[in-house]
Order: C-alpha cells, then sequence, then structure tokens
C-alpha cells in the first residue's frame, strides 16, 4: 500500500515519510499540490495525505482535481490543518477530504486515519474481487446462471437463523453473516482450471475423469488463497478459500478432497454443501429434471448425519419457506 504525501514543508514532510515508514506503509512526496496532482496521477495512490495550504495548487484544489478526474477507483483523501474552524472543515468537506488530522499530531492518531481509510478502499477492492471472480466461474460453466445468486441467499438464510438462534456463537457473528453472503458465489471457482471435455461432458465421468474433476476444490483453495496473500483485509478470502476447498467434504467422512468428519469442517463449508446440494435437486440438469421441494427435503433429512451437518439440516427445515422463495425469485 503506497501513500501519497503532499506536504511543502520540508520538515513535515520527511516528518509524514518516516512516521509512515514506523508504520509499515511505503509513501510518495511531493512538495505542492500541483506536483501531487501529477505524481497521484500516474501512480494512483489510494490514500492521499495532503496539507491545506500550499503554492501553485492547495491543499482543496487538490481534492477537487482528484474527486473529478479518479472514477471508479476511489481515493482516500486526509487533509492536515492546524486549524478547527467549523467552516473551514465543511468547506474542505464539499471538496472532497474524507477527514482531517488536526497539527500536531501523533503517531497512533495518524494510524487510526490510515486504518479507517483502509477499510473504505478494502470494501470497494472486495466487491470488485468477488464479482470478477463470481463472473469467471459463469463463464465457464453453463450450469451455473442464477446458481451462484441462489446460493448466496440460501446460505445468508441459514446462517441469519443460527446467529438468531444462537447456535455456534463461537462462529456465527455479523461479519461471518456478511462473508458466507459474498463468498458462497466463489465454492466452484476451481472449476475454471478443469477441462472443457471433463467440466462439460454431459455423459457420466468415467474413473480418471472424476478424479480429475475433484482437484477444483483445491484449485479453488489455492486461487483464493494466493489472491488473500495480496489484500489489504483476508477474512473474506480466507471464508471463500475454505469453503472451495471443503463445500464437497460429508459429516460423516466419506466426502473429498481431505475425508474431514463432523466438526472438522469449517462451519461455511457445512453451510454451503447443504445449499448447493438443494439448489441441485430443485434445478434442471442436462442430466436431470428438476425435484420438487418436496423431495428434495426428504433427500436432504434422510442425509442428516451422513452427507449434512443435522444442526444445517435443522436450520434448513426452519427456513424452508424462504427457501422455495428464493428459488422461485431466481429462476433460470
Amino acid at each position: 500500500m503506497k501513500i501519497l504525501i503532499v506536504e511543502d514543508d520540508h520538515f513535515w514532510r520527511q516528518k509524514l515519510q518516516t512516521l509512515l515508514q514506523q508504520l509499515g506503509y511505503k509513501s510518495l512526496t511531493a512538495s505542492n499540490g500541483a506536483e501531487g496532482y501529477t505524481v497521484w496521477r500516474a501512480e494512483r495512490p489510494r490514500i492521499v495525505i495532503t496539507d491545506w495550504n500550499m503554492p501553485l495548487m492547495n491543499g482543496l484544489e487538490l481534492c477537487r482535481r482528484i474527486r473529478a478526474t479518479e472514477g471508479s477507483c476511489y481515493t482516500y483523501i486526509i487533509i492536515i490543518t492546524a486549524s478547527d474552524d467549523t467552516d473551514q472543515i465543511v468547506c474542505g468537506l464539499e471538496a472532497g477530504a474524507d477527514t482531517y488530522i488536526f497539527n500536531p499530531f501523533t503517531l497512533a492518531e495518524l494510524e487510526a486515519k490510515i486504518r479507517v481509510g483502509l477499510r473504505i478502499v478494502d470494501i470497494e477492492s472486495r466487491d470488485i474481487v468477488i464479482f470478477a471472480i463470481s463472473k469467471l466461474v459463469e463463464s465457464r460453466d453453463y450450469e451455473t446462471g442464477h446458481h451462484l445468486e441462489r446460493m448466496r441467499h440460501y446460505t445468508k438464510t441459514i446462517a441469519e437463523y443460527l446467529y438468531n438462534q444462537r447456535v455456534y456463537p463461537e462462529v456465527i457473528n455479523p461479519s461471518f453473516i456478511d462473508n458466507i453472503y459474498l463468498t458462497s458465489p466463489l465454492h466452484d471457482i476451481g472449476k475454471v482450471g478443469i477441462p472443457d471435455h471433463i467440466l462439460l461432458k454431459t455423459d457420466r465421468l468415467d474413473d480418471q475423469e472424476w478424479e480429475i474433476m475433484k482437484t477444483h476444490t483445491i484449485i479453488g483453495y489455492d486461487t483464493l488463497m494466493a489472491t488473500a496473500n495480496h489484500q489489504i483485509k483476508t477474512d473474506y478470502l480466507q471464508m471463500g478459500a475454505e469453503i472451495a476447498l471443503s463445500h464437497h467434504e460429508k459429516y460423516d467422512g466419506t466426502g473429498y478432497p481431505q475425508g474431514l468428519a463432523g466438526e472438522q469442517i469449517p462451519l461455511s463449508a457445512r453451510i454451503v454443501a447443504l445449499a448447493d446440494v438443494y439448489d441441485a435437486l430443485v434445478s434442471k440438469r442436462v442430466y436431470k429434471n428438476a425435484y420438487p421441494h418436496e423431495v428434495s427435503r426428504s433427500i436432504i433429512v434422510k442425509s442428516a448425519g451422513k452427507h449434512f451437518d443435522p444442526v444445517i439440516v435443522e436450520a434448513f427445515i426452519a427456513c424452508e419457506d424462504k427457501f422455495v422463495e428464493i428459488h422461485q425469485k431466481y429462476r433460470e
């Protein structure tokens, strides 16, 4: 993460560089607003710390220029000022600044302001990453379609029910619910690494082809973990990776790729496993017609303790009307 410092005073410019280095960030520098705008356009740093009063172009005009030309990639702007005048603060916010830091300031204050900026930038990056990868899945597998949209709603429904019932309270919280909604569409991302003659085959796979197909779980895990290593905040990608790896595990230990059993299987993957199977049952495929909800429900209930976590099955039964509603709303 590079942070642009725009400060005309040499002492304060160097001080900010030193402070950012202590916090673990790389810095770009400019000695006035005009130079700062040039550096910003060339490097596109996601966070800018700028002084208010500078020659050639002041901090307010720099804010306006950035906002006018940043496009869809948001820049978080912090203005440094010695004045706490309310009218001046409002003026800066209207020009496009996100927040202020008043001089003199401490290292802790600076770190707190930057962390807020990182959270904002990360939210945007997170949604872009997930959307892009989800569309990549759709481009390879003709069966996905609204399946991915249904999956995120199924999994959120179960997670919210468990949260409200205080089941698995040590795991499920609002962040868990947000993350499983966001990342459950990535469960089959590894299929991008499966050859077309296997992925798109309409006949039954032979033993060798099936072994290759099963590797989509490992490919998905490796892909998402590699992505997580280059992101600011990775809890959502880590959940996506564990879902990709383990959503074909079975509660009795007969699944793949690791043969995990019971609570060895991540909770997120246990939820996705049920949602994925339910959607496959109630949806038409080239090799089968869609089963009615009642038939699909019966199959899932009989698989409690075998394929599925019995607690997740109970949650599904409690929410089955919602599942029917979701399937009807997002039909192919």
